[in-house]
């Protein structure tokens, strides 16, 4: 997931913010928000050497940053694998619940209906999804993955999973609960927010 928020400012903004709201670094002062110095001089979000998040960092900011440098990881362990993040995405989706239809596969994944047609494109090419017609309605195609593919994403989670956990070997044990709630309530609040948005 990306994110384009604006992120309100106290002195910093991220990359993607927005103008500042009151009560958040004063209402907008006008001109374009790119030319801004808090803007320019928010080192932490441009990935400038040495810079660290200031603590009164937005949090918008904060989640938008992380979110990146997650998926930069991500996508890094995912290289020689041969497959992309999205496409791990969408077969570790199909290995717990095998025959989906692609629309089911964007709304369960958080995805597009086009990205997921483009990945599952690519899978099919590779041999490890496989689209099948409903014998009773041709019109219903579902997706399936193939012995190659489980092999494929078994591989891709076994390869990352130690270097996930190793990652966030820096987290205190005694802050796991707050930041586990926290992470929890992101994950319905945003949930919520995209159902809504999406009509559902």
């Amino acid at each position: 997931m990306t994110s384009d928020t604006a992120s309100e400012t106290v002195g910093h903004t991220a990359p993607d913010a927005g103008p500042p709201s009151a009560g958040h670094g004063g209402p907008s002062r006008g001109g374009s928000v790119l030319d801004r110095p808090e803007i320019q001089e928010a080192g932490w979000a441009w990935g400038d050497p040495g810079a660290r998040a200031p603590l009164d960092a937005p949090l918008p900011a904060l989640v938008s940053v992380a979110m990146r440098l997650f998926g930069a990881f991500i996508g890094g362990t995912m290289q020689g694998t041969g497959v992309s993040t999205a496409g791990v995405g969408v077969m570790r989706l199909l290995a717990a619940r095998d025959g989906l239809k692609s629309s089911e596969v964007a709304e369960r994944g958080w995805w597009t209906p086009g990205t997921v047609t483009s990945v599952v494109d690519t899978l099919v090419r590779d041999g490890y999804v496989e689209r099948r017609r409903e014998p009773a309605d041709r019109r219903v195609v579902r997706l399936h993955l193939t012995d190659a593919g489980r092999r494929k994403v078994e591989e891709a989670i076994s390869l990352a999973g130690p270097k996930l956990r190793e990652a966030f070997d820096y987290v205190d044990p005694a802050d796991e609960p707050v930041i586990r709630k926290f992470l929890i309530d992101t994950i319905d609040r945003f949930g919520a927010l995209i159902r809504e948005e999406r009509g559902k």
